[in-house]
Order: C-alpha cells, then structure tokens, then sequence
C-alpha cells in the first residue's frame, strides 16, 4: 500500500520591495511591512491572527464588494484560527516549515 503525503493549500505568499524595507503578504488576507524580512514576517503573522480569531468569533462575514472567498481561502483561515486557539503557532502552517 502506497502511503501519500498530500500538502495543504496555502495562499500564495509575496516578497517585495518597498522604499524603506520590504512587503510580505499572504493571498490578499494580509501583509506586513518591515526594515527586515523579520519585522515584516512579524507584523504579517500578527495581522493574520487577527484575522482568523475575528474569523471565529464572528463567522462569515465578508464585504460584499470584495466577493466572496474560496472554499480553500476559507479553510485556510479556519485553521490558523484552529491552531491559535489551542495555543499553538501558526508560522509553522502559513510559512510551510516544520
């Protein structure tokens, strides 16, 4: 029997430049900003426990004008909000390391 490892999906993480350091966003759910790649992971992070513990508590409520999410983006979320919840950190599932 063949045993299959199969990755979760992640939303497409972006590096770029900007005039004072850099920019890390994940997937359009948030970004952070930073001198460092460090500082900006940081911010990013911190923004997207936002996002998932309001997530939880509040349920699906997104703005009509920016569509509704994928099923993917949406359990995506989920999950960071699963993983905080029971005291665990979410760099590990939105970076891909172990």
């Amino acid at each position: 029997m063949a045993i299959t490892s199969r990755m979760a999906w992640t939303p497409p993480l972006e590096l770029s430049e900007t005039g004072t350091g850099c920019r890390l966003s994940l997937g359009g759910w948030a970004h952070g900003e930073g001198e460092t790649l460090q500082r900006a992971s940081d911010q990013l992070i911190a923004r997207l426990l936002d996002v998932a513990l309001r997530f939880r508590t509040s349920g699906y409520n997104f703005a009509r004008a920016l569509g509704r999410p994928s099923m993917a983006d949406v359990s995506f979320v989920w999950e960071l909000g699963e993983i905080a919840a029971g005291g665990g950190d979410i760099r590990q599932r939105v970076f891909g390391f172990d």
